[in-house]
C-alpha cells in the first residue's frame, strides 16, 4: 500500500500521474490541493477522489495511516509545497498528510517528496537538508532534455518515472539514459 499525499503547490499533475501507477493506493488532498488540481488541469476533485483505492481527509487525523501500527510501504507527496516540506521538517504533522510524513520517518518507511518551488531561499534548502538528514528523498522536479522531450507530458512522466525509480517499480513512463551518441 502507498500513500500519495498532493499539498497545495502547483504540479498537480505530478501527483494525478502518480495516483495512475502507485497501487494500491491512499490518498490524501490538502484543501488548496483540491483547488489546484482544478485550476490546472482538466480533472475534477470528485473523479481524482475516486481513483485511489482509499481516499482520507487531510483533516483526519484519526485515519489508519495517521499510525505505525497500520503500516504502508512508502509516502510520496506530489506536488510537495514548501509549507508542507517546512512543517515535516521540523516534526509539526498536524494534517493527515504531515502526520503519515511523520509515521513514515520514524517508521523508516521510504518517504519522497517532489518540492515545487524555484528559486529556493535558504530557509528552503535547510528544510530539505533536515528531512533529507530524517531519511527522506528529495526529488525536484526538474526535468531532462537528453531525450527530447517535446510536451509537458514527456516532462512530466520523466519526473514520475523518477519517483518510480526510488520506488523500484517498474515503468515505462521514459527510457533510461544510454550514454551520448557516438560519432
Amino acid at each position: 500500500m502507498y500513500v500519495l499525499g498532493m499539498t497545495g503547490a502547483s504540479g498537480a499533475v505530478y501527483g494525478l500521474k502518480l495516483l495512475d501507477h502507485l497501487k494500491p493506493c491512499s490518498l490524501v488532498v490538502s484543501k488548496n490541493a483540491k483547488d489546484i488540481i482544478e485550476w490546472e488541469t482538466e480533472s475534477k476533485f470528485q473523479d481524482v477522489k475516486n481513483k485511489a483505492d482509499n481516499y482520507f481527509e487531510d483533516a483526519d487525523l484519526a485515519a489508519p495511516i495517521a499510525s505505525g501500527s497500520h503500516g504502508f510501504d512508502a509516502m510520496v507527496i506530489a506536488p510537495c509545497s514548501m509549507n508542507t516540506l517546512s512543517k515535516i521538517s521540523v516534526g509539526i504533522a498536524d494534517t493527515l498528510i504531515t502526520r503519515a510524513a511523520a509515521v513514515a520517518l520514524k517508521e523508516r518507511i521510504p518517504l519522497i517528496l517532489v518540492p515545487r518551488e524555484t528559486p529556493l531561499s535558504l530557509i528552503h534548502i535547510q528544510a530539505m537538508e533536515r528531512c533529507t538528514l530524517a531519511g527522506a528523498i528529495i526529488l525536484p522536479p526538474t526535468p531532462q532534455f537528453y531525450d527530447k522531450p517535446k510536451t509537458v507530458d514527456d516532462m512530466t512522466d520523466y519526473i514520475v518515472g523518477k519517483v518510480l525509480d526510488m520506488l523500484k517499480i517498474e515503468h515505462g513512463l521514459y527510457r533510461g539514459w544510454e550514454g551520448m551518441p557516438r560519432k
